[in-house]
Parts: C-alpha cells; sequence; structure tokens
C-alpha cells in the first residue's frame, strides 16, 4: 500500500539522500515538499529541492511549499556548512533561477483536506512550520494518520551541546507546541539513527548501479566530515533517511513510549534537552500523554532496506555477505 508523505525539510545532505530514497521507493508518494530553513536558508532548501526533482524526474505537480525562514524563538537561525557545504549539496552548488512554481503555505491545507487520514507528516528539519500548522489549523491536524520527526537524543549527547540534537536545538518552543498537540507520533532521535551508518564500500556499491546519480559525492563529503571529527568511524549516519525508512520498516527499529519533554529555555545548557519521564507515570498520570521513540535500530535489517531501494535489485546471497562484511556495529 503506497505511503502518501508529507515531508517537512530544511534540504542539506541527509535530507537530499532521504528525497532520492523517496522517489526510488515503489510505494512512497510524496504529495508535498515543506522548504524550511536549518542546515540551509529556506531559499537553498527551495533551490535544492528543485535541483533534486528535476535530476530525479519526480512526478509533476508535487507542490513545493515555502515553510518558515526564522524559529518561533525569534532568533536569527545559524547553518551549518561546515557539514552539508556551502549551499547544503556538498560540492554540489545549484542554479537558484528555477522554474518550480512555489506554494502559499496555505497549500499544508489542501493537502490535508485531500488526503485526511490517509496522510503521514515526516519532517526531519527544525520544526517550526509544523508548530505553526498547530496554531493555526489544531483542529485540521487531528485528521493526520501519524507524524515522524527526526530529532532529540534521550540520555546521550547531542550533536549540537552536549545535551541537545540540532532540530529540536533550533526551535524547542515549536517541538513542545508539536509534542503537546500531535497524536500518533514517532520520534527517531539521535539514539537511532547515529547507528545507521552508510560506509564508502556500501555507497561505492550503491553508485555501481547507476540510479543514485549524486549519491557518492554528497556522502563522500558527509563522510570526510564525520571522520574528521570522529576519525573512528567508518562511515556517516543518515538521520534523515532512517526517519523516513521508520514510516515503511518498523522492525528496523526498537521502540519505547515516554512522555516528553524539550527544555525550552532560550539560553542556558539544557536547552533544547529532550526529556524522557520513565518514573512510573502510568500510575501517577493514567491519562498522560506518550509518544513512541526509537532507541535503537536492527542494523542489518536497515542496511537490507536500504541497498534494496538505492540500487532497485533485491538481495543477493552474496550482497549479504558483503553486508556483513561492512556492518560497522558488528553484529
Amino acid at each position: 500500500m503506497t505511503k502518501k508523505v508529507l515531508l517537512f525539510g530544511d534540504i542539506g545532505i541527509d535530507d537530499t539522500i532521504a528525497l532520492i530514497y523517496a522517489r526510488l521507493h515503489p510505494t512512497i508518494e510524496i504529495v508535498g515538499l515543506v522548504a524550511d530553513y536549518g542546515n540551509v536558508s529556506r531559499e537553498d532548501a527551495v533551490a535544492n529541492i528543485y535541483y533534486v526533482m528535476r535530476l530525479f524526474d519526480f512526478p509533476k505537480g508535487i507542490p513545493v511549499i515555502l515553510g518558515a525562514e526564522v524559529p518561533l524563538t525569534g532568533e536569527q537561525p545559524t547553518y551549518y556548512p561546515e557539514i552539508h557545504g556551502e549551499r547544503g549539496l556538498g560540492p554540489i552548488i545549484p542554479n537558484k533561477e528555477h522554474e518550480v512554481t512555489i506554494e502559499n503555505f496555505f497549500e499544508i491545507v489542501k493537502i490535508i483536506e485531500r488526503y485526511k487520514d490517509e496522510l503521514i507528516i515526516v519532517n526531519i528539519g527544525r520544526l517550526t512550520s509544523l508548530a505553526t500548522m498547530f496554531i493555526l489549523y489544531n483542529d485540521l491536524m487531528k485528521n493526520i494518520k501519524e507524524y515522524y520527526i527526526m530529532g532529540g537524543a534521550f540520555w546521550m549527547p547531542g550533536n549540537v551541546t552536549s545535551v541537545a540534537e540540532a532540530n529540536f536545538y533550533g526551535d524547542p518552543i515549536a517541538v513542545n507546541i508539536v509534542l503537546t498537540y500531535a497524536n500518533n507520533v514517532t520520534i527517531i532521535p539521535l539514539n537511532a539513527t547515529q547507528k545507521a551508518i552508510v560506509t564508502p564500500s556500501m555507497v561505492n556499491y550503491i553508485d555501481s548501479f547507476g540510479k543514485t546519480k549524486i549519491l557518492k559525492p554528497l556522502m563522500d563529503y558527509y563522510t570526510r566530515f564525520y571522520q574528521e571529527r570522529d576519525p573512528s568511524l567508518v562511515g556517516s549516519p543518515v538521520h534523515d533517511v532512517l526517519t523516513l525508512m521508520a514510516t515503511l520498516y518498523p522492525d528496523i527499529l526498537l521502540f519505547k513510549s515516554y512522555p516528553v519533554t524539550i527544555v525550552d529555555m532560550l539560553e542556558g545548557p539544557t536547552r533544547g534537552q529532550s526529556i524522557a519521564e520513565t518514573s512510573h507515570y502510568e500510575k501517577q498520570q493514567p491519562d498522560v500523554k506518550t509518544h513512541r521513540i526509537a532507541f535503537d535500530i536492527y542494523y542489518e535489517k536497515f542496511f537490507r532496506y536500504f541497498l534494496t531501494t538505492m540500487t532497485g535489485h533485491p538481495m543477493s546471497i552474496q550482497t549479504h555477505h558483503f553486508v556483513k562484511s561492512q556492518n560497522p556495529h558488528g553484529y
């Protein structure tokens, strides 16, 4: 059955790989793309979306919607060219003069009204635009089937501060709004995504099939950054791809459900920290809202599903052995 996905993203390298995965997977239908600030400016996010859509011949008529330019905190956003490149696509500089029709934010309402309880929202960037939808159209948002959110770091170091992950740190007010009002939420934090490692050998194998075009230069750039930061890494994580894959293959992740709070102080060392309340909340507050959180990954399943889609070929016995030999986690 086709998954109808409305994707919110700050289109850098990892988001782009998620877009490529969505285009190559036979049961993902992207019904709209919301371009947000985050890894890059909103202007660059729009240009990157158009570049990828044209390169991979996305179906005509997918609306590209202008999302947020700044967070609800009122701060000017910080971009990360050292991670994602000057314009978000590593060494690739797309042309900003594109022909794509840019839709008004209200187009999100039309998409929800059209698909209603079939629609899955996947948010792989900051949560500002998604939070705005709850502020403006709270009743309408109750029609969404499921929400999948890449963000957070529970009981582990973040990737922006010692406690905070970038998407939650960038607009913690927005995260709390979404988690307060959204139902059927799955959070895919660093606990799981940092283990979704793609190695250079895997990239070369995928590239040999010729379907992913720009995957290799993107992943080479991304891996270089991660290995400069931590030479022990054998590849780079694909956070956003894992979040999209979770809509199709929940068996690749280990989940637990807890009430979640995000520290939304704008100053101080705990800003953006994601907190899961584990102290017998069922007995204390039986009606408290909980969210499903992915705490670990079944790596071999992840790789099998990832390779099959990116190459267009089911894994053979030889490929299975190849995956085992490339497994960075040793299982």
